[in-house]
């Protein structure tokens, strides 16, 4: 198989797709996320998402062969706490990502009963409708260290050549009480230095995203940084490679500069 590509994503707000009036904010998203599959070298034989909205004490994997919905936001129309996105699990290969993480002295375990967040239904709704391609997630670990989550890519590199796509599911900006005009330069100032770090040689980028915390506006960014964790494993799972920035917004939400980041 060819080794596939591994993901950062902005994966927007709530249930996005399903309201009109917020789906139009995030036409340019969308968009993203469809050329991801379409510049995809080949169809992948499942996706593996590392989503902000899972935490567990150790790095738990989704066992379920028919995953259940977990309705993660609040406030949002009737309507959307009936969305269903029924793509398969993954069991067969939940089972050999846990071996991996095991084999990298971390902690995990299966769970067969967590169910598909937001950040993973709704950017997967777009770019596999049909939910066709089987769907699993891996948690975060409580408390969030960089290394580990770090180390976590690193352990799932190998499922790259074995028809995986891994994606980390978060956002480049999270700070829900620093939306609109308010956001606009912080996010702008750490997107700027997020694009500069990712682009730097490994030897450079690595341990300079651990330390992530330097960065302009960084924890005004990330008061808590379950959404930017989700980076840590994508590019541990791709460390040497490219970085490629493939969406950029700014503006979003009245005020937010957020992007996404292909790894090869």
């Amino acid at each position: 198989m060819t080794r596939l590509p591994t993901y950062f994503i902005s994966h927007g707000g709530g249930p996005w797709p399903w309201l009109a009036p917020m789906r139009r904010q995030f036409v340019t998203l969308e968009a993203s996320l469809k050329r991801m599959v379409v510049d995809l070298p080949e169809r992948p034989r499942a996706v593996l998402v590392v989503s902000g909205h899972w935490e567990d004490d150790a790095f738990a994997v989704m066992g379920a062969a028919n995953p259940p919905m977990v309705y993660d936001y609040y406030g949002f129309p009737p309507e959307t706490y009936t969305i269903t996105y029924p793509a398969p699990g993954a069991p067969d290969l939940a089972a050999r990502t846990a071996d991996l993480i095991a084999a990298a002295g971390l902690p995990t375990r299966i769970d067969p009963t967590q169910g598909f967040d937001h950040g993973t239904f709704a950017p997967l709704y777009i770019m596999f409708p049909d939910a066709d391609v089987p769907v699993y997630q891996v948690s975060l670990r409580k408390g969030y260290a960089p290394l580990e989550h770090l180390r976590l890519g690193r352990a799932l590199a190998p499922l790259r050549d074995e028809g995986v796509m891994i994606v980390g599911s978060g956002l480049s900006y999270h700070n829900l009480r620093q939306f609109g005009p308010a956001a606009r330069v912080p996010s702008e100032a750490f997107d700027a230095w997020l694009s500069e770090t990712l682009d730097a040689p490994p030897e450079v980028r690595t341990p300079r995203i651990l330390d992530w915390e330097r960065a302009p506006y960084a924890r005004a960014c990330h008061a808590q940084e379950d959404h930017l964790v989700p980076l840590f494993a994508a590019l541990g799972a791709a460390e040497g490679g490219a970085a490629t920035r493939i969406y950029h917004d700014v503006g979003l939400m009245g005020g937010v500069t957020a992007s996404s980041w292909r790894f090869d």
